[in-house]
């Protein structure tokens, strides 16, 4: 690691703890029956941070508008979303956040169809899995199996959570 990179991680190390909101995005789950909210809360914890808000929202257009708002407004620094980004014609998160990340962060979804290649083949290719800021917010955008939510947790969010929020701040 050269000495630039090993600054920018004992900086973000100072971080702390991250406050972060989590919204499942969902036509049929609900707080009870979302295993993806149940386990970025436990891993959110685990790691010593925060969850500001959890929510299971429709795919609604609207109603994702105003979540995003809302939710950039509370004083949480990360937005965890999960579900809506595929191609039928309920899915409507990508559509949503691309009208209104203010910077797209187009590595995170590059890394995301790559490690998930790995796991389900030529189908990756059909996520419109996107991260990027909105107001002070870091937002990542993954698909709604439980696989891909772990999958972006482990191998992308976790390991850089600190570093982007003190990215943010800076």
């Amino acid at each position: 690691m050269d000495g630039t990179s090993g600054q920018h991680r004992s900086k973000a190390a100072a971080v702390g703890s991250v406050a972060v909101a989590i919204v499942t995005i969902s036509d049929s789950r609900t707080p009870e029956t979302d295993p993806n909210g149940k386990y970025l809360r436990e891993q959110i914890g685990i790691l010593g941070h925060q969850v500001l808000d959890y929510r299971v929202i429709p795919d609604d257009p609207d109603q994702l508008t105003l979540v995003l708002d809302e939710i950039a407004g509370s004083g949480a620094r990360l937005l965890l979303l999960n579900g809506g980004t595929g191609v039928s014609r309920r899915d409507n998160t990508f559509d949503v956040l691309s009208r209104h990340l203010e910077k797209v962060i187009p590595g995170f979804g590059e890394l995301f169809r790559m490690l998930s290649y790995e796991q389900v083949g030529s189908a990756a290719m059909l996520s419109r899995a996107l991260a990027g800021t909105y107001k002070g917010l870091m937002v990542f955008s993954t698909p709604g199996s439980p696989k891909a939510v772990r999958l972006a947790w482990e191998r992308l969010i976790a390991p850089e959570l600190q570093h982007i929020v003190w990215e943010l701040s800076r």
